[in-house]
């Protein structure tokens, strides 16, 4: 199932046609997604009854998907977490999960373009997971079954706010508005060809900066969900950014940045593809 979001209402993409929740569910759900996420499993069982049914809308040309989880009490980024990317900062893999916050304010729609305050603007492409499921002291085992779906995400980050100062600023260097696009839609765990093992690559302006698969995550999902679950109540529409692929442009020789006018186009197997348009700041 892919869940979106169409003219601020949450909808089934079914190919070329939607299906309205709330219409079709009668007003056992309201057209509010985030509302959707404190009532997974609830959903879940009525869609896997009654969805084939439901009637469908073809999708306008230009169909304008929006943010699929705009109130989330966390958005979580995990640092360093595929080795290739490791080697290419120079850094050492953690031992355990690096974990950063990227502030809600940051993220956005998939239509949305981004904007280029700054000349040291960089591209991380990531999986993004959205949490479907309270979690608290989740077993390795069980990860999965808190995630309601995963979407595409790109973790953008100021590198020289980043780098500022004698500590790094993670939390701050990713979180200018719209450093944390996602989208275009939620794809549940049960459509994907291997949950656990996706091709994940990056273009920029038709060029490949980064191409890699999921199942090199240092830390899988499981792992991912089970950790954080052991600190910290992991709430239903939070978000994890899992970690970048190497192929940044911070760790490029000459570095590259993003500049006005560029597209950044991120893609994951069984999942789809995120454009963004980069603006100037004005």
């Amino acid at each position: 199932m892919k869940l979106a979001v169409l003219s601020g209402r949450a909808v089934v993409v079914d190919g070329a046609h939607s299906v309205d929740i709330a219409e079709a569910s009668h007003g056992v759900f309201g057209p509010d997604v985030a509302g959707l996420y404190d009532r997974w499993a609830d959903f879940r069982r009525w869609a896997n009854e009654h969805l084939a049914a439901s009637p469908r809308t073809a999708l306008a040309p230009a169909a304008t998907f929006e943010l699929l989880s705009p109130r989330p009490r966390q958005v979580l980024g995990i640092g360093v977490n595929y080795a290739e990317h490791a080697a290419e900062a120079s850094l050492t893999v953690p031992t355990e999960p690096l974990v950063f916050a990227k502030f809600a304010s940051c993220l956005a729609g998939p239509a949305e373009p981004l904007r280029i305050a700054v000349p040291t603007v960089d591209w991380e492409l990531e999986l993004v997971l959205v949490i479907g499921a309270t979690a608290r002291h989740v077993s390795r085992e069980a990860g999965w079954s808190h995630v309601a779906g995963v979407t595409i995400g790109q973790d953008i980050s100021d590198r020289q706010l980043q780098y500022a100062g004698s500590r790094p600023q993670f939390s701050l260097g990713k979180s200018r508005p719209g450093y944390g696009p996602i989208g275009p839609w939620l794809v549940t765990p049960d459509e994907l060809p291997n949950r656990d093992d996706l091709d994940i690559r990056c273009t920029l302006n038709g060029e490949e900066v980064q191409h890699s698969r999921t199942g090199k995550l240092i830390n899988d999902v499981p792992r991912l969900v089970s950790y954080l679950s052991s600190v910290l109540t992991l709430w239903p529409g939070d978000l994890v950014f899992t970690g970048t692929p190497a192929g940044v442009g911070h760790t490029r020789k000459p570095p590259r940045y993003l500049a006005a006018g560029d597209l950044l186009v991120g893609t994951i197997e069984g999942v789809g593809e995120l454009r963004t348009v980069l603006v100037g700041d004005t």
